[in-house]
């Protein structure tokens, strides 16, 4: 079986609204925890109390997701504005 070598460069990692995506994905899983809480009984009874404390792990998760790509895009903003600075043309000091 001969390796497999790509014919092609590679596309740049695309770039969306990254906070406030994994901002909503938390908002809904603890939406989820939330919807779910009044039929903690049930789902006691029916051994399916799992999807309370998946929809709780989720959100808790999410929360260290907002955390790290809060700082990610903070770094990256600050990279951009440090290689923008040193790129622009200095005016002689007099």
């Amino acid at each position: 079986m001969a390796k497999w070598t790509a014919k092609h460069e590679a596309p740049e990692p695309l770039e969306g609204p990254v906070v406030a995506t994994i901002t909503g994905g938390t908002i809904l899983w603890f939406v989820l925890f939330l919807v779910q809480l009044p039929f903690y009984g049930w789902f006691d009874s029916h051994d399916h109390l799992w999807w309370l404390w998946t929809c709780l792990a989720g959100a808790g998760l999410g929360l260290i997701g907002i955390w790290y790509v809060r700082k990610r895009d903070a770094a990256i903003k600050r990279d951009a504005a440090l290689s923008e600075a040193e790129s622009a043309p200095r005016e002689p000091a007099e």
